[in-house]
């Protein structure tokens, strides 16, 4: 159910009980009860009871951004233990923001825990090699840091458990593990889940954010809306740097820190990382597939289908990879689409958030960051509009963020492009024509004050 799966290749997910609280209740007071230890809310409790479906990135933020709201939150989630698959995430300044207002009981904040783990790209940057002679054809500066809004690239698994524990322990918002959704409903009065057990809980608000395949889709749109294939997939992998330093002509990657290499070419490129000093190696492959995603689209795979895919590439690429155990593999294939035509309900009780409204492919470095963004603005429209006017909240919460979501979304389009048919002859002339875009309305958003300085006027738009 995890919110950005549409991204991931493994979502860590904490093992934990299935405790159940009554067939049929409803979610009143707070679930956050403040002991000694814990931390308060940021502000005053609301009265508004909140379901959150999906404990990835985006379920969790928005869980945490409810608390802080003032808000009573439940979580639930259908992986029942750990499962650290995952490979390379990417937060940008924006997430960064958010992550930096997350104070820990510790007295430090969430940003401080997910900087050891985070990538180190202030003297190395980014090389970007042509795909066939290597030659590395642009190097690309990281952008001074901002201590107010760092930028994170990371292992999504160990980045996830951090947010994960944080809510769990500290923040101790009620989250039940193993549960399956069979369906989503609402009345005039509440909305609610039903699990496959026949249980039912209900609250003021549901927020669909278990990926593209939410079952919330169905209530939000009125019709099933199947996922569907981009036309592209990605293989992808996560390993320790041994064998990339038994080999004198891989070595240079692992010794000297971090680094962040990619070629690029026809319809194909190819980003390798190595990360916590060049201790972990990480690299993703992104190529034309048009397989069937009827069923799945996460499989494992053979170091012999990605040779096939470099042929006439730069040897060291083959190099690089031939170094991945093959369990370490996976195909990911591709899936999106616009985002779809309305993110809320008809009784404006049932939302989607995340990859369920919006998938994101992962040029645009972006999926997870904007999944967040969303929790921060819904828990604020909630808070806003109050707890009997549900309904305002929600449709304010898709006015604010339609549009955004739809620019951010379309430069994963762009990137990708640019980057696959890139005209060589140009390239020669410009090189900074294929850098990694790094737009400032993008990054330079601020999602908590942005949806407080509009909120007035898009609830009297909306009501």
């Amino acid at each position: 159910m995890a919110a950005d799966d549409q991204v991931s290749a493994g979502e860590a997910i904490i093992s934990g009980d299935s405790h159940t609280n009554g067939i049929n209740g409803h979610i009143k007071g707070s679930t956050n009860g403040h002991t000694n230890g814990q931390l308060p809310s940021k502000k005053p409790k609301t009265g508004i009871s909140v379901i959150i479906v999906g404990a990835g990135f985006g379920g969790l933020c928005a869980a945490i951004e409810c608390h802080r709201q003032g808000h009573s939150v439940q979580l639930f989630e259908s992986f029942k233990e750990l499962k650290v698959l995952g490979d390379i995430i990417s937060f940008g300044a924006n997430a960064g923001r958010i992550f930096r207002r997350w104070h820990t009981s510790k007295g430090d904040r969430i940003s401080d825990r997910l900087r050891p783990l985070s990538i180190d790209l202030s003297s190395y940057g980014f090389n970007i090699h042509k795909y066939d002679t290597g030659e590395i054809v642009l190097n690309s500066k990281n952008p001074p840091a901002d201590p107010e809004a760092p930028v994170f690239n990371g292992h999504r698994g160990e980045f996830h458990s951090i947010l994960f524990n944080y809510v769990k322990d500290e923040l101790h918002i009620a989250i039940r593990l193993g549960c399956r959704i069979e369906k989503y409903f609402e009345t005039e009065s509440e909305a609610g889940i039903e699990l496959d057990t026949g249980e039912k809980i209900t609250a003021d608000v549901v927020i669909g954010a278990d990926g593209v395949r939410s079952k919330a889709r169905e209530l939000v749109l009125g019709y099933v809306d199947k996922p569907k294939s981009s036309g592209y997939a990605v293989f992808r992998a996560w390993f320790e740097n041994k064998d990339m330093l038994a080999d004198p002509e891989t070595r240079q990657f692992c010794e000297n820190g971090d680094t962040f290499n990619g070629w690029i070419g026809p319809e194909v490129h190819f980003l390798f990382s190595t990360i916590k000093g060049g201790s972990d190696c990480c690299w993703v492959l992104t190529h034309v597939d048009d397989a069937d995603i009827e069923e799945s689209w996460s499989f494992p795979s053979k170091l012999e289908d990605v040779y096939k895919v470099f042929e006439g590439w730069d040897p060291m690429c083959k190099r690089i990879v031939s170094k991945t155990p093959e369990d370490k593999l996976v195909d990911w294939k591709l899936v999106y689409r616009d985002p779809l035509p309305r993110w809320v309900s008809d009784g404006g009780r049932t939302m989607l958030l995340g990859d369920s409204a919006h998938p994101f492919l992962p040029t645009s470095a972006q999926g997870a960051t904007q999944a967040m963004e969303d929790g921060v603005t819904v828990a604020i429209c909630l808070r806003q509009a109050g707890k009997s006017n549900i309904g305002a909240a929600t449709r304010a919460f898709q006015e604010i963020r339609y549009e955004r979501v739809k620019g951010v979304q379309k430069t994963g389009e762009t990137t990708r492009d640019m980057w696959h048919k890139a005209d060589w002859d140009k390239v020669k002339e410009d090189p900074k024509s294929i850098a990694f875009p790094r737009d400032e309305w993008i990054h330079g958003h601020d999602a908590e004050k942005h949806a407080e300085s509009i909120i007035g006027e898009t609830l009297a738009k909306v009501s």
